[in-house]
């Protein structure tokens, strides 16, 4: 592999083994706050919502305490299984899916939402469990609003730079993704170097864009042939 594109390779495994993490847990997650309606919803929500607003650098040092030496996780880690998460590639995909997590989880939810309560209360009627009403109705019905997540959710964990920083530094060849790489080349004034990493940014930006919006027109395409064959 050439070393000059370790940085893309870094990022593109980093953002794919996040993407599929969090494809699960929002999904799973946004399910059951969705079907949730007892007291402290809402603080329940603003919890796993809390790192789209926050900044990365905020979840980093919060990683960085959690996973650190003397943290619970670092501790638990080191004393039993000989591990060290910080300054790892598997720091770069923590970080990565503690920031494109609620991507995820708000379109996932949003869509779950939206489907007819009708349609769920007549698959129990008809003495469906909850497993299969949430994989056989709860999916296919949400599907549209799940992959609008995923896009989301690549493309945020794609350039998470703060968070990545702070629990797995810079570490060419290990660590350095393509985020880290502009900085650190701008730092050096190589802004040739910075300019490449950027338009590979970008371009992969944008083809994710199009592939959201060729999906949303798909689906509106398939709504509207349902409709007037209704008709």
């Amino acid at each position: 592999m050439d070393a000059g594109l370790t940085p893309l390779w870094i990022s593109i495994r980093t953002s794919l083994l996040a993407t599929i993490i969090t494809f699960f847990l929002g999904i799973g997650t946004a399910y059951l706050v969705a079907n949730y309606k007892g007291k402290g919803r809402g603080i329940i929500d603003s919890i796993l919502t809390l790192p789209l607003v926050l900044p990365p650098t905020v979840l980093g040092f919060f990683l960085l305490l959690f996973f650190g030496k003397n943290g619970p996780a670092g501790k638990f880690l080191m004393n039993y299984f000989e591990i060290n998460i910080i300054f790892s590639w598997t720091a770069t995909v923590i970080a990565a899916v503690v920031v494109a997590f609620p991507m995820m989880y708000r379109s996932a939810r949003s869509a779950f939402e939206q489907i007819d309560d009708n349609l769920i209360s007549a698959a129990k009627t008809l003495g469906m469990s909850n497993w299969r009403i949430f994989y056989k109705i709860s999916i296919p019905l949400a599907w549209p609003g799940i992959i609008g997540g995923v896009v989301l959710a690549f493309a945020r964990a794609l350039g998470e730079f703060g968070a990545t920083l702070m629990i797995a530094g810079n570490i060419p060849g290990r660590t350095q993704t393509m985020p880290l790489a502009i900085f650190f080349q701008v730092q050096a004034m190589n802004y040739k170097g910075a300019m490449l990493w950027v338009a590979t940014i970008v371009a992969i930006s944008v083809v994710m864009i199009l592939i959201l919006n060729f999906w949303a027109d798909k689906q509106q395409d398939i709504v509207g042939k349902r409709v007037r064959g209704g008709k």
